[in-house]
């Protein structure tokens, strides 16, 4: 996919791009907290986390990562897999084939320039190309809903609320 508007293009990621994704989520802790939000991801930067590092590594080695770039710049990335995480018990599967998106990231220093729908969009497109009709993503639901709004208006539609200890969260649906 490429964006004209913005020279964005998306390409598969693989190992090598782990670095670059765990540094756009140390980078989105930082900007979330900076404006207020520390519940959605805490405080601590994503590479310091325990399993964090192993968990993005596992994302660009078991799952099916793409990496969106400008200028040939990583400036975001989705990470595509076909059901929940098996961390997640409150989230079941959705009793059919289905695609789920498990991060969703942008380098915030390029916001405002659509990088997470036309990653979104890639995903629409891989989720058909597997011959898969759902395409599931869970988020943080908190604060003052923006982010449920945010899949809202990429045509994602609210399916289960659920609770993860204390932090809030929303299972979205899209069929395609």
């Amino acid at each position: 996919m490429n964006d004209s508007t913005h020279g964005i293009r998306i390409r598969p990621g693989g190992p090598a791009d782990a670095q670059a994704v765990l540094d756009m989520l140390d980078s989105a802790v930082a900007w979330m907290n900076a404006r207020g939000n520390t519940e959605q991801w805490g405080t601590t930067p994503y590479s310091l986390v325990p399993g964090g590092v192993e968990r993005v590594q596992g994302y660009t080695t078991e799952n099916a990562p793409y990496i969106a770039e400008r200028d040939g710049v990583p400036v975001g990335a989705l990470v595509l897999d076909t059901g929940p995480s098996s961390k997640m018990p409150m989230i079941p599967p959705a009793g059919e084939p289905e695609r789920y998106v498990r991060l969703l990231v942008s380098d915030r220093r390029y916001a405002g320039l659509g990088i997470g729908a036309a990653l979104l969009a890639r995903a629409v497109e891989e989720t058909r190309r597997a011959g898969v009709e759902l395409l599931r993503v869970d988020c943080w639901a908190g604060g003052t809903g923006q982010l449920v709004a945010y899949y809202e208006r990429n045509g994602f539609t609210r399916t289960d609320p659920f609770l993860s200890g204390t932090w809030p969260g929303q299972v979205l649906e899209q069929r395609v």
